[in-house]
């Protein structure tokens, strides 16, 4: 039809035989072109065109298998079962009654017995001990206590203190995994350090979530440590910039600490304001860099250009996070339905917290944060106005969403620590022209004490999470290495240790080291609070 209308107006206007074959020409081309990019278009949506045949299957589908969720471990997930709303109730109750916990209030000594951040540290630094007593004395209690010099949110000179507790893994020199909350709070004044300040959701939620983690860890150690260790903390000095985060992630780079992994869990509480309607309790945010913050300007570049600005360390185990509430929280085990929500930055917009300490040192870290906040309860000074309760409340918080969130980070916490360790130094080597792809990497350190194997992993560039996945033998050689029919162009790999339970590591990708002699670090570009 198209043809026939250039013609009769090729005719019209008096064009000469020749000049109308050109015109049908062309539009036959112009026609025909569409047809491909037609056809194009239908096999990158994965539908056959009209009038082609399929020569062959796909190369990343062809050559791996879809993955699926590793299999649960029942001292896992017996674990899991353990977790108490109740008790979540009444760590973050203990909390609020504290009164304030400002960081500011350790250098006051005008406050009622039992009241201010100090008591509160105590509280905590007991809550640790009565839970290694529970366990024989597993864990080593600790308090990392320092001043902080002035500062802009600081007037004075200020004693902070940090608690953690060491659950030790069976291996001298394996990965170490924390996970952490902050216990301190603030109302609508940074400097009021007497103001009721209750902070149940930020962020004696996080505080629950950590506790909660060490108690039923614990517990489930006594039958059997895992390889790897956990680390159980509450910090002070957030609100006023990070601070005890900042000292304990020095301290852990300092001491040589294997740090693979933190959980940072701030505003945990699933806010429960009436007439709210767009929560959602059946999940949970974890934010991650995509890109080291450790990594300089030419670092930087040489991962765009390499399409690997979504796989630094703490987006993989963010993926790992993922993993777990697929395994264990996926309705099937008696506990309820969770799941992961991925979001790829940092953190919220104009907000931070006590996880960019531990990237700062290079660790890799994460955030964990409720689906949706309601600001009336964050750093709010507890009045009613025109109608609106102001005030970071116990009544706005839901235990049972504390207690899911928790049963997710213990279950991330238990299935690292259970893993061997990752690989180490993935290539790819690129060294001609081919469509296939030859990978190498180093032994996971310390090697695993039982069988193991590992498993090469990929998916496309535009997907969130890893898609397919291939077994590789591991002979006991300090170096694994694979070749696949795959095109490196159009997929990202990624490589993990699996042991024979099906335990998994956090998969590790390619590494882009620093030039020689080149300074890496960052300064924080974000709001230091909460």
């Amino acid at each position: 039809m198209e043809e026939k209308r250039v013609e009769d107006r090729g005719m019209r206007q008096g064009m000469s035989r020749r000049w109308r074959r050109l015109a049908v020409l062309s539009v036959g081309l112009a026609m025909a072109a569409g047809v491909a990019m037609g056809a194009g278009l239908a096999e990158a949506q994965g539908t056959p065109s009209h009038g082609s045949q399929a020569v062959g299957g796909l190369d990343y589908e062809t050559f791996g298998r879809r993955l699926s969720p590793a299999p649960a471990d029942p001292q896992i997930t017996a674990a899991l079962r353990q977790i108490s709303a109740e008790r979540i109730r009444k760590t973050i109750a203990t909390l609020v009654n504290f009164g304030t916990r400002s960081t500011l209030s350790s250098m006051e000594t005008d406050l009622s017995k039992g009241q201010g951040v100090t008591a509160a540290a105590d509280w905590i630094y007991g809550q640790m001990e009565a839970i290694s007593q529970q366990c024989g004395g597993c864990l080593e209690v600790r308090r990392d206590t320092f001043v902080q010099p002035v500062s802009e949110r600081v007037a004075r000179p200020t004693t902070i203190t940090n608690v953690y507790a060491i659950l030790r893994g069976t291996e001298a020199n394996g990965p170490m995994y924390l996970v952490t909350g902050h216990y301190d709070s603030r109302n609508s004044s940074n400097s009021d350090d007497h103001g009721a300040a209750p902070g149940a959701n930020d962020d004696a939620s996080g505080v629950a979530v950590s506790l909660e983690c060490a108690r039923v860890l614990s517990q489930a150690s006594r039958k059997g440590h895992w390889p790897g260790s956990l680390v159980f903390v509450a910090v002070a000095g957030e609100e006023q910039g990070l601070y005890g985060s900042m000292h304990l992630a020095q301290l852990a780079r300092s001491q040589g600490w294997n740090l693979a992994g933190v959980l940072n869990n701030d505003i945990v509480g699933g806010n429960t304001t009436p007439g709210e309607t767009l929560q959602r309790k059946d999940r949970v945010r974890v934010f991650s860099e995509g890109i080291p913050a450790t990594a300089g300007p030419v670092q930087q570049r040489r991962i765009r250009a390499l399409g690997l600005q979504d796989d630094a360390p703490s987006r993989q185990l963010a993926r790992a996070m993922a993993a777990a509430a697929q395994t264990y929280l996926n309705g099937l085990h008696g506990m309820q339905r969770f799941t992961v929500f991925l979001v790829a930055r940092p953190d919220r917009y104009l907000r931070g917290g006590d996880h960019m300490s531990f990237n700062t040192e290079g660790f890799p870290a994460v955030r964990v944060t409720e689906w949706r906040e309601d600001f009336h309860h964050q750093h709010q000074n507890v009045r009613m106005e025109d109608g609106v309760q102001y005030g970071d409340l116990l009544q706005f918080v839901d235990f049972r969403y504390v207690a899911n969130v928790a049963r997710m980070n213990a279950a991330t916490l238990a299935t690292l620590a259970a893993a061997p360790a990752a690989p180490g130094g993935l290539k790819i080597h690129a060294e001609r022209l081919e469509n296939g792809t030859t990978l190498s990497w180093n032994a996971p350190n310390p090697l695993p004490g039982g069988k193991f194997h590992y498993e090469l992993v990929w998916r496309l560039t535009d997907a969130a999470d890893w898609q397919y996945g291939k077994d590789v033998p591991a002979d006991g050689a300090a170096e694994g290495r694979i070749t696949v029919p795959v095109s490196k162009d159009n997929v990202i790999f990624g490589v993990r240790t699996v042991d024979a339970a099906g335990h998994r590591s956090v998969v590790t990708t390619v590494e882009v080291p620093a030039p020689a002699g080149t300074q890496t670090g960052t300064k924080r570009g974000w709001e230091s609070a909460s």
